[in-house]
This record gives structure tokens, sequence and C-alpha cells, in this order.
């Protein structure tokens, strides 16, 4: 597919993408900012700051309300960053309908990755305090693997060669929350 935006990457490490988008969140950022910010800076993409920060308000499930996971969300606002249209040309539009194949896929591998079949924050942190460190461990995972995943999808489309011999892998068993003492 053809990118709407400059990029100057000419090769990518998705595990890179994967390690560094971990690595933001842990720093501060939330999922959906970081999973913007490690594409954006991976593929050398000339958009401004302000792109991430139009990420902030989907993080934790759009604004806190547990809807789609941020990481998720973060991801395909990434790929959109690349493949999105600027017209209104209806929904017969193949690059629209390319491109929501596309997050279709990152969608559907996403919840199988997480080894808890699910997309939604609320379930995905469901039984978790989330002011605790056990959800924080699971939320960067799943920031990690999106972002890996995308940006794995990104090479493909875009002719970006990805260096990594193996492809993004999901997790072998889910995160569960700690179980509660009984009292």
């Amino acid at each position: 597919m053809e990118s709407i935006i400059t990029y100057h990457a000419t090769e990518v490490s998705p595990k890179a993408v994967q390690k560094r988008a971990e690595e933001l969140y842990a720093g501060g950022y939330f999922c959906c900012e970081a999973a913007v910010a490690s594409i954006r800076d991976a593929f050398q993409a000339d958009v401004p700051d302000s792109v991430i920060a139009m990420t902030s308000g989907m993080s934790i499930g759009a604004g806190r309300s547990g809807c789609m996971c941020g990481a998720l969300n973060g991801s395909i606002l990434a790929l959109s960053m690349f493949f999105g249209r600027t017209t209104a040309d209806g929904p017969k539009d193949p690059k629209v309908n390319a491109l929501m194949a596309l997050s279709h896929e990152l969608h559907d591998w996403f919840r199988e990755a997480n080894a808890k079949h699910a997309a939604c924050c609320r379930v995905l942190t469901r039984g978790f305090d989330m002011s605790g460190g056990e959800h924080k461990k699971q939320c960067i995972a799943f920031t990690g693997l999106c972002a890996g995943k995308a940006a794995e999808i990104l090479c493909r489309e875009l002719g970006v060669k990805n260096i990594d011999p193996e492809p993004i892998k999901g997790l072998e068993k889910p995160y569960l929350p700690p179980k509660k003492e009984a009292v």
C-alpha cells in the first residue's frame, strides 16, 4: 500500500518497536501514546508530536471507559497514520477498506495473542487493582504486542525490510490478577 505520509526507514525491527513501546509505557506514556510514538519513531515518519497527543484520550479503553484496549487503539491509529484517507470518498473507497482489513487483521491477532481472547479493556483488566503493579505489567506487555505486530504489518505493506528472523509471538498464558487472601 502507498503511505500518505513521508517516512525514511528502509528496515525496521518489530521486536525493537515492541520493546520501545513497553519502555515508553513504563516511562510514563499511556498504552495508546506509547504504541504510536514507538511506531512513528521506528519508521522515521515525518509527523509532528501532536500526532502522539491526538492519541492521549484513547488510552485505558477510551478515556478510562474500559472499551477497546488502548494498546490496540494506538496501533490501529498508527496504521491509519500511514494509510488513512483525507477525503470523503464513501464506504466503497478501496483505500479505506484496505486499511480496515489491516485493522481487522491486527484486532483478530491481538485477541488471540493476549491469551484472553478479548479486545475490551474492561475484560482484559477484570480483577486487577488498576493502581497495582500486576495491572501495569499486563498493559505494558499488551502495548508491546500491539505495537510490534503493527510494525510487522507496516513493514509488509510498505515494503520496508523486517530485520527480525521471527514474528512477534503472543503470550503463552494470560496475565491473571493476584489472588485475594481470605480474611
